[in-house]
């Protein structure tokens, strides 16, 4: 059962990689993205084939992915389109390894999964999230962090303020804010018994304790919006 669990996955990562490529991809290029044999990538591209997936290509030239697969058709005005592909690079640009391949697998499916293939336009838009500003970003890994917000979860901080004082604290993460070139992360702090904003590049060292705080984070999150008179999204 988990050989099966195994393959299943593997072939719905194949899909995503195929998604990603506008033009026909060769056995070799995939092996590689997916760290899998050549031989397996043909295996599982027969597999595909014979489960009904609108493949064109073959062994040795390459292949390539029909738009329209798994997803239902989606449409999207030139707007809407604009406002994904704008969102998208600006998430790609803010440094979280995770995010950035997240964004560009979102755009490959929502471009494969429309009536009419995306891709061409996507990849032409005349939008783009620049900045003159080359602000260094700080690489702090935000996975845990997100993990974590997602979770429940209290985090073990290190956190130096701006005067270098440094201490150590146990929060509540509820959100993390990104601005250009700054990560901020919003919690409630034990040692403080309040809401704090904590810059993401003053953190030398971040524990996942797997221990759940004791309130709903939506609650958290109400409350802290309330005191920094943040409206509610919709």
């Amino acid at each position: 059962m988990a050989q099966a669990a195994s393959r299943t996955g593997r072939l719905f990562m194949l899909m995503d990689a195929l998604r990603s490529y506008r033009r026909p991809v060769t056995a070799a290029r995939l092996a590689e993205d997916l760290s899998v044999s050549v031989r397996t990538i043909y295996r599982d591209v027969q597999t595909l084939i014979e489960l009904g997936a609108p493949l064109e290509g073959e062994a040795g030239l390459g292949y390539v992915l029909r738009s329209g697969f798994f997803l239902p058709p989606l449409m999207f005005n030139e707007d809407e389109l604009e406002a994904l592909v704008l969102g998208a690079r600006w998430v790609q640009r803010q440094g979280d390894a995770g995010l950035t391949q997240a964004a560009a697998n979102a755009l490959s499916k929502i471009a494969t999964a429309s009536p009419a293939d995306l891709r061409d336009s996507m990849a032409n838009m005349g939008l783009w999230a620049a900045s003159w500003q080359q602000e260094p970003v700080h690489h702090l890994a935000l996975g845990p962090i997100r993990e974590a917000i997602r979770r429940q979860h209290k985090l073990s901080i290190n956190y130096s303020d701006e005067h270098g004082s440094a201490t150590e604290r146990l929060i509540w993460p509820v959100a993390l804010a990104f601005f250009e070139g700054k990560r901020l992360l919003i919690g409630w702090c034990e040692l403080r018994s309040g809401f704090r904003h904590f810059r993401c590049d003053r953190i030398a060292l971040l524990t996942v304790t797997r221990q759940r705080y004791p309130q709903h984070r939506n609650v958290l999150l109400q409350t802290w919006r309330r005191e920094n008179q943040f409206a509610e999204e919709q």
